[in-house]
């Protein structure tokens, strides 16, 4: 699919960071596109930035939509084929996720199961409720936001992040599973893979809201001294963690204070969303089924291929850093 112009897109996650500059770029090169969030203020932005940018006879449209709710993502594809007066859509962005329930032992099961509900079971509902749409077009192509974590299952090296990274090994295989299925079965669809690294966005705060955790500023007493104890628990790795001694002992008002920085600072890591999603669609454009974002994705992919029984080492971040650089394997930094 060289040209966008004239298509029909959806694009879940809409309302801030990658999935706002899918839809803002999708409309700029002439795509209709329908884009979905949960979050309604973040949603109502990107509806009115792309408005503003879009050219004639082009259609936008937003929709609330819980990805993780079948019945609301069996809701929004009937808005969709009513509000754009189709039948088809062309392409199927798969983008919606949180991050949370990172330990599998000290998360409670209803984070732990929304996070992974979120990233896992909305792909695999987009994808089951809008097959039929996507069969009926004359080309269509669903594209599948997994993650680094899917190449290696823990948070910036060594950090517990254990439903988040099962949903996106699930994402990333399902994906792989479909470029056969649709080979054989629908030869005019396509799948892709996309596996971003560190990209500038709000989903650190956006995290915190969807699970119910408020902004950092409102956190009770007690939810601080559960996350003091955490770091103490992983004191003896502190170094391969990150984590920075002096948290420990700030009063509970510091730590608020460092961790309403620590998400704001998020949307400056890595790249742009903007570049980012540039990446996405030039992927798209030149039939990747495999899209790599960020030279950080890169270097953490080809380093465990090299030495996957090494992954989890506590200092295999070395490794990474070596490709990322370009030296030797396992030489010394």
């Amino acid at each position: 699919m060289e040209d966008f112009s004239g298509k029909i897109a959806v694009v879940t996650g809409g309302g801030t960071g990658m999935g706002r500059e899918l839809v803002r770029q999708l409309v700029a090169q002439g795509c209709h596109v329908a884009t979905c969030d949960i979050i309604a203020p973040n949603l109502d932005r990107t509806i009115e930035l792309c408005r503003e940018q879009a050219p004639q006879g082009v259609r936008v449209t937003g929709h609330i939509c819980d990805v993780a709710a079948e019945d609301q993502v069996e809701r929004l594809q009937q808005e969709v084929a009513t509000e754009h007066e189709t039948e088809h859509i062309n392409l199927l962005f798969n983008n919606a996720g949180i991050g949370g329930g990172g330990s599998f032992v000290d998360a409670t099961r209803e984070e732990w199961e929304r996070t992974f509900n979120i990233c896992w079971n909305g792909v695999y509902y987009f994808c089951r409720t809008f097959l039929p749409m996507l069969l009926a077009s004359t080309e269509g192509h669903i594209v599948n936001t997994s993650s680094v974590n899917g190449f290696r299952a823990s948070l910036g090296g060594n950090i517990p992040h254990t439903a988040y990274s099962a949903a996106k090994f699930a994402v990333k295989g399902f994906t792989e599973a479909l470029i056969n299925d649709f080979r054989f079965n629908a030869p005019h669809l396509k799948a892709s893979v996309v596996m971003p690294g560190g990209v500038g966005t709000d989903i650190a705060i956006n995290s915190s809201r969807i699970l119910g955790h408020g902004a950092p500023k409102d956190w009770t007493n007690e939810e601080i001294e559960a996350m003091r104890a955490r770091w103490i628990r992983m004191g003896a790795h502190r170094d391969s963690l990150r984590i920075d001694e002096r948290m420990l002992e700030m009063t509970n008002d510091e730590i608020r204070q460092a961790m309403t920085e620590r998400e704001e600072n998020y949307r400056n890591i890595g790249i742009t969303p903007a570049q980012a999603a540039t990446i996405i669609l030039d992927g798209v454009k030149q039939g990747h089924w495999r899209i790599l974002v960020g030279k950080d994705a890169e270097a953490l992919d080809r380093a465990v291929r090299k030495d996957p029984l090494h992954a989890y080492d506590l200092d295999f971040d070395r490794h990474v850093r070596a490709q990322w650089d370009g030296k030797p394997h396992g030489s010394d930094l």
